[in-house]
């Protein structure tokens, strides 16, 4: 049995859509091994964001590559829950508020952006005060105001 050369390999067309779901062409990834491998292996630079494996395979991302599912203070942390089913304290100092009034939020140490579900920007508004007069949103840990604005565009 010989072995594909490398000229005939064809990489895979991996993308993320906006609802932090892995795709290969139009067939959704869903097996779990194979998605926590893939976003383990989750890599970004100036060109965009790639899996390393023995080759560079590109990944279009429709939105950010990973989805706050849950968000709840502790204490004077701000903790959330990811889409691969892990769970860290997110810096509010990163919080956005993006087109169509969608929030954002850096994770996996700064490395990537993520987008928060509904149920997690519901989550989020639930631990913000809102002044009427400014309009403004804030939320409060650890003696620190941390103020919900909308990203320059």
């Amino acid at each position: 049995m010989s072995a594909t050369p490398p000229s005939e390999w064809t990489l895979p067309a991996l993308r993320i859509d906006v609802d932090g779901d892995w795709h290969d062409g139009d067939v959704q990834i869903t097996h779990p091994g194979v998605l926590a491998n893939l976003r383990t292996n989750l890599r970004r630079d100036a060109g965009g964001h790639f899996i390393q494996t023995r080759v560079r395979i590109p990944v279009e991302v429709a939105d950010a590559p990973f989805v706050v599912t849950r968000v709840e203070r502790r204490s004077d942390a701000l903790r959330a829950w990811l889409n691969d089913g892990t769970e860290q304290d997110v810096d509010p100092a990163t919080l956005r508020i993006g087109a169509g009034d969608v929030p954002y939020c850096a994770v996996k140490g700064g490395a990537f952006e993520a987008r928060l579900s509904r149920a997690a920007a519901y989550q989020l508004l639930a631990l913000a005060d809102y002044d009427e007069r400014s309009g403004r949103g804030a939320i409060r840990l650890g003696g620190r105001e941390y103020i919900l604005a909308r990203a320059a565009t």
